[in-house]
């Protein structure tokens, strides 16, 4: 059974710099992807960052361009967020996800979740 759990969220000040890791258990090879969502209160889950392993390319969502970066270990499925120049509007509750289908989509059709970190940005 595939499992991701993410750590390193918490109460950051404004223009902190925050590392969320994610490992996932459960899978003897690499994903096709692996991603970062977030969800503030009152809000959808919204994209945030993935990474394509094959390739190494990565995919961010405009409001987190230049601020965050997404990297990460394929071979161990393991993959972090770059938090940096935090903003108050970027409070939410971030999670991991990963997928096996190889689609063209960074924001959608991931199979697995995990349970999601906390991160809260202080003004």
């Amino acid at each position: 059974q595939v499992q991701l759990v993410e750590s390193g969220g918490g109460l950051v000040q404004t223009g902190g710099s925050p590392r969320l890791s994610c490992a996932a258990s459960g899978r003897s090879f690499s994903f096709y992807m692996m991603g970062w969502f977030r969800q503030a209160p009152g809000k959808e889950r919204e994209f945030v960052a993935a990474i394509r392993w094959n390739q190494g390319s990565t995919d961010y969502a405009n409001s987190v361009k230049g601020r965050f970066t997404i990297s990460g270990d394929s071979a161990n499925n393991t993959v972090y967020l770059q938090m940096n120049s935090l903003k108050p509007e970027d409070t939410a509750v971030y999670y991991c996800a990963a997928k096996s289908t190889k689609t063209t989509s960074w924001s959608s059709v991931y199979d697995y979740w995990g349970q999601g970190t906390q991160v809260t940005v202080s003004s």
